[in-house]
């Protein structure tokens, strides 16, 4: 029995086996079709396929030889492309008769619908193509070919290096010696193995029938593997939009291999997304938004969507979260998202300035953005503002924790009250945060990443910045705290350290110690010189999201702040005097 929950099965015959077909979703929407690959069944999509079960009807097989299909007699020669092609046609013409399907394919699953999608006899029948880590053989071999015939020293590294990733193939060529081990030991230990290295979520998957699978599913490399890259098809460019989604992390795949590839799909979208081989696994949600999006497109007869702004080939349909987006850095750090093509819930404790934020956010190219009213101090609205977020718009994938206060004066000025304000937003907020949509990104299981904004004060100290420093350091160890706990789940933690920046923080920073008349003049004053200084908050929120894309741990933004990071870990006492200095207010 199959491990999709509410899934119709039946049997299609196609030139000597029979194929188990699953169904979810009502027949007459759409078709998307989900072509699983080695060494898997068709349930390594289970995940995907119910997320898209709404929308779509949802059909998944496995492959001659996999899961419940039946195997070839003999195996050798039964798994060429082009019996998997008449295998392809016999299941579109069985659950869409009449009607193309959107055809999306993961490892060898994308390897055999590129040959789908570039055959003149499947013309009409696919409408779209979703290719996940799995090359065209053809386009892999005409790739080698002009590396070969014209190397440089780049082009060679690229061979090497995808030569030293294909490790496997070269073994799974060898006779008998991968059905003994994926018989034998390998078969037991690959879903530890798929665990540990993938940090794979448990559960129904891999299936019990995975040591036939993979002993079969050799020979879909013997039989096709080294006669199509000698002699790669010149003709092989697809007759239908195709979607390419590139994980970074791919151990097996070279991002360098889809270079060039708008030649042989000329309705070409490329996405990104940090994650490794096995993405309809772990990352399930995000694959299924763009699929939909992608079909929808298809469907509607509208060009497909293509990532607008930079980096939006990575963030596209995200879901992120920006506090203190009212203005300042938080405002800038949702604008440069939301140009990224992501989902934007713009929080601020000043409801007309998240509203403004969210609107403008719309019109940069969010795909969707909301406002909401929170004081990130306040426990009981976090978790109102968490729970809300979580049941209307869904888990974060982006958390971005920017409000903050200002507080300067020495510290025998600073009363209690002075201290439990500062620490109840730029500590307390970021702890709530923190807990209450992290914990939910964990749970989840997909991944995500967490931006706490500190500050260059966080690791300088600074006479006049008892109270602030403080909290920014705080932040900055509860950052690290947080990465290291939170990296074998997937989850990249960055804390972000500015300098001077032009931001209306200073217009209502507070200053212990004096009167309201000498606080609004200070406040002006240090307005000036950071507006002098000249430095805009869109600058630190392009550092963010560059942070998040390669994963930073402490990103220094302005100048000072990297001047005073060096000066801090390899001159503190040069540190420590220059805290001395008296600021000039």
């Amino acid at each position: 029995m199959t491990v999709i929950d509410d899934a119709r099965e039946r049997r299609v015959h196609a030139d000597g086996v029979e194929l188990a077909v699953a169904e979810l979703g009502d027949p007459a929407r759409p078709t998307v079709l989900l072509v699983h690959g080695y060494p898997d069944s068709k349930e390594v999509w289970s995940e995907v396929a119910v997320r898209l079960a709404d929308r779509f009807h949802v059909v998944l097989y496995d492959v001659r030889g996999h899961g419940r299909s039946t195997a070839p007699r003999p195996l050798r020669g039964g798994f060429t492309l082009d019996k998997l092609t008449d295998d392809f046609l016999a299941v579109a013409d069985a659950v869409s008769p009449g009607r193309p399907v959107h055809l999306v394919g993961h490892d060898w699953g994308s390897v055999q619908s590129w040959e789908f999608v570039t055959v003149g006899r499947t013309e009409g029948r696919i409408a779209s193509f979703t290719s996940l880590s799995g090359p065209s053989l053809d386009h892999f071999g005409h790739w080698i070919g002009r590396r070969m015939r014209r190397p440089t020293p780049r082009r060679i590294g690229q061979l090497l290096a995808q030569g030293a990733k294909s490790w496997y193939v070269y073994l799974l060529h060898t006779p008998l010696l991968p059905e003994l081990a994926w018989r034998g030991p390998l078969g037991r230990r690959w879903p530890a193995i798929l665990r540990r290295a993938e940090k794979l979520p448990g559960g129904d998957y891999p299936t019990s029938s995975l040591p036939r699978d993979a002993a079969h599913g050799a020979w879909l490399y013997r039989d096709n593997v080294r006669p199509r890259l000698r002699r790669p098809r010149a003709d092989a460019y697809a007759h239908a939009p195709v979607q390419l989604i590139t994980p970074l992390d791919d151990p097996f795949l070279s991002e360098r291999l889809y270079d060039g590839l708008e030649e042989w799909a000329p309705r070409l979208v490329r996405r990104t997304l940090p994650a490794g081989h096995w993405v309809p696994r772990t990352r399930p949600d995000l694959l299924a938004t763009w699929i939909a999006e992608f079909v929808t497109a298809t469907e509607e007869g509208r060009p497909a969507p293509r990532p607008g702004g930079r980096h939006a080939d990575r963030f596209s349909g995200q879901l992120v979260l920006v506090t203190g987006a009212g203005s300042g850095i938080g405002r800038a750090t949702a604008l440069a998202f939301a140009e990224a093509g992501t989902r934007v819930v713009a929080v601020d404790r000043n409801a007309e300035a998240a509203a403004r934020t969210a609107e403008s956010c719309r019109a940069a190219g969010a795909r969707e953005a909301w406002a909401e009213t929170a004081d990130v101090s306040d426990e009981k609205a976090m978790e109102q503002l968490a729970e809300r977020v979580a049941t209307e718009y869904g888990v974060v994938d982006v958390l971005v924790n920017s409000a903050g206060v200002g507080l300067s004066g020495a510290f025998l000025d600073t009363t209690p009250e002075d201290w439990r304000q500062v620490l109840d937003v730029n500590l307390w907020g970021v702890i709530h945060s923190c807990r209450l949509f992290g914990r939910r990104m964990a749970e989840r299981g997909q991944g995500g990443h967490i931006v706490n904004i500190a500050s260059a004060a966080a690791y300088h100290p600074w006479k006049a910045l008892p109270a602030y420093s403080t909290s920014k350091a705080a932040v900055l160890m509860l950052s690290e705290c947080l990465r290291a706990e939170l990296a074998g789940r997937g989850i990249g933690v960055t804390a972000v350290c500015p300098g001077f920046v032009a931001t209306g923080i200073t217009s209502t920073a507070r200053f212990a110690g004096v009167d309201a008349a000498e606080e609004r003049r200070r406040q002006q004053r240090v307005t000036r010189l950071y507006g002098l200084r000249g430095y805009p908050p869109e600058r630190v929120a392009a550092a963010i999201v560059r942070a998040v894309v390669r994963d930073e741990a402490v990103v220094p933004v302005t100048p000072e702040a990297r001047a005073l990071h060096a000066v801090s870990r390899w001159a503190p006492g040069l540190a420590r005097r220059i805290a001395r200095v008296e600021p000039r207010l």
